[in-house]
């Protein structure tokens, strides 16, 4: 073969290699700048109609709009990116979703729109009442992870999406209070109803929009492994999740249902299908050490990859997804236990030994009082194995309050088996 053939397929080769970890470093550098700024002490916190909120959402629109996506309503110049809203239960302030579209370029599946989203305000200086996991103390609660990672990945998303075209429309939203109830997702779908298709760039009903893509605190990937909610409210959600996971080597998690307290679950409640990605809780989580020095970047690449050829696939199919109402397992796994032990557990499927990581033990709670610790793995509950959360459910369904019941932990390599005194369940 010829010397100079080899020399020349060389080059190509190492310039191609050369691309891709340059494009490598620039994402992981945008999606790093997205959450310094957004997790800074500047910002406080992001509690909505704060100071901080503004500056958040204008920060998200100013980059959508330097993509040159349109806005979501046509009219409003310097506005045209936002939602605007209320909340509050007394007094109502005034908050917002920062949107963005970018139109298909498929005449026929360019009128179906997917949303792809994640929450910006967070928990302010927490406190009382907050839903700090500290609520004695008064201090800046970043949300680097819940949800500056979230956004940032959107971002990506976006600018990733504006060079390579879909067929179907994305809409790219950040919502408003979602931690005060999911406010802003819920407000947007109930706009959706009433708004004038001629104001805004969306379609004419919530009918436009096949499906949901959102990402809550994905910023802490451990083991590759990636938790995905509402596998099973399409019928072709699993088979598409579980090949992305294949390509993209990362470790999945499905749960069939899409609930639970983060802003899908606004568009199942409308009979729209969703997918919801999560790397997991930590022992950060709402309090004021959700720091972005506490990230995974590489990890967040990761996540990345995987939702970019996730909404790719989303958008190139032939038929937009058909909706499968699933009962909520998120309902049902808090109606029927009648005790807590008071943690988090991982519901990732990232622990490499058998049982179940308690990601987060609550101070004061029954697990705490038993001398157990965040990251214990869990491997019996009252004589019985707990291999995974199905089962530590199962277990949980089974115990009475009033009754002291033997669990086994495995922390580090040391095997312990401490006596938990059950409470009743908050309700």
């Amino acid at each position: 073969m010829d010397k100079r053939f080899l020399q020349k397929t060389f080059l190509i080769l190492l310039s191609a290699f050369a691309f891709v970890l340059t494009t490598y470093a620039q994402h992981q550098d945008d999606m790093r700048q997205t959450v310094e700024y957004l997790a800074s002490p500047e910002l406080g916190g992001r509690f909505p109609a704060t100071a901080g909120d503004t500056l958040a959402s204008e920060y998200l629109a100013g980059e959508l709009r330097s993509l040159r996506l349109k806005p979501v309503v046509r009219e409003k110049k310097n506005k045209g990116f936002y939602q605007d809203f209320t909340f509050g239960k007394t007094e109502h302030k005034n908050a917002h979703n920062i949107i963005a579209v970018l139109r298909g370029k498929d005449r026929r599946l360019r009128n179906e729109f997917i949303v792809v989203g994640a929450h910006y305000d967070h928990l302010g200086l927490g406190g009382e009442g907050s839903g700090s996991r500290r609520p004695d103390t008064v201090a800046i609660h970043p949300g680097a992870d819940d949800n500056a990672s979230g956004d940032a990945v959107v971002l990506q998303l976006a600018r990733h999406f504006k060079k390579v075209r879909p067929s179907r429309s994305i809409v790219f939203m950040f919502f408003g209070a979602e931690e005060q109830g999911i406010v802003g997702s819920r407000s947007f779908v109930e706009w959706m109803k009433q708004a004038d298709a001629r104001r805004i760039n969306l379609p004419a009903d919530l009918n436009g929009i096949v499906a949901m893509v959102n990402l809550d605190m994905v910023g802490r990937l451990r083991d590759s492994a990636l938790s995905i909610s509402g596998t099973g409210t399409s019928s072709e959600f699993k088979a598409m999740a579980e090949a992305v996971a294949e390509r993209t080597g990362l470790h999945i998690t499905c749960t069939p249902d899409g609930y639970g307290p983060s802003d899908q679950a606004s568009f199942l409640a409308a009979e729209i299908p969703v997918f919801n990605l999560t790397t997991g809780g930590h022992g950060e989580y709402h309090t004021p050490d959700d720091l972005p020095s506490t990230l995974n970047f590489d990890g967040m690449q990761q996540v990345l990859a995987f939702t970019e050829e996730l909404v790719a696939r989303l958008a190139s199919l032939p038929a937009a997804p058909d909706f499968i109402n699933v009962p909520s397992s998120y309902t049902m796994s808090h109606t029927k236990f009648r005790v807590t032990l008071g943690l988090m557990p991982d519901v990732t499927g990232a622990s490499t030994v058998p049982g179940l990581r308690a990601d987060i033990v609550m101070p004061g709670k029954p697990a705490h009082a038993a001398g157990m610790k965040s990251g214990d793995i869990i491997q019996e509950i009252d004589g019985k194995p707990v291999r995974d959360i199905n089962e530590y459910m199962e277990r949980l369904s089974e115990l009475k309050a009033g009754t002291t019941i033997p669990v086994k932990v495995l922390r580090g390599d040391e095997t312990l088996l401490l006596q938990v005194v059950l409470n009743p369940s908050e309700k």
